[in-house]
């Protein structure tokens, strides 16, 4: 069973991401964190293929804790997500090894999300 962390200091949009994961993966376990820090605490405990992170939380950066992430997860695949479109950000997230996917969560957006999870499989 895939696992699945979904990191965005609104709880609205991991409700939206949740039920837009849950109607294709069904069978998935997925965790919530609305920091950067709890992030990293949540990855430590629970192992996940996958994560989802917001960029602008309270405390770091969504890609700050991406790249500590990554540098001790290197498997893990993330996806970053904002409505901050700027080409510095979209640069920022794929220099880290994730992709950039802009807000706001659409099921359009959460295919993409799932296809670049399955293609590193």
């Amino acid at each position: 069973m895939k696992k699945l962390l979904i990191v965005d200091d609104s709880k609205v949009s991991r409700m939206v991401i949740r039920a837009h994961v849950k109607a294709a993966q069904p069978e998935w376990e997925i965790f919530e964190a609305s920091t950067g820090e709890e992030a990293m605490k949540s990855v430590q405990e629970n192992k996940p293929d996958y994560c989802t992170m917001d960029i602008n939380m309270p405390g770091m950066l969504g890609t700050d804790a991406a790249e500590k992430i990554l540098k001790e997860h290197p498997h893990l695949r993330i996806a970053i997500f904002s409505a901050n479109v700027q080409d510095s950000m979209q640069t920022r997230a794929n220099s880290i090894g994730s992709v950039f996917v802009a807000k706001p969560v659409t099921e359009k957006s959460i295919t993409i999300v799932l296809n670049y999870f399955a293609s590193g499989q």
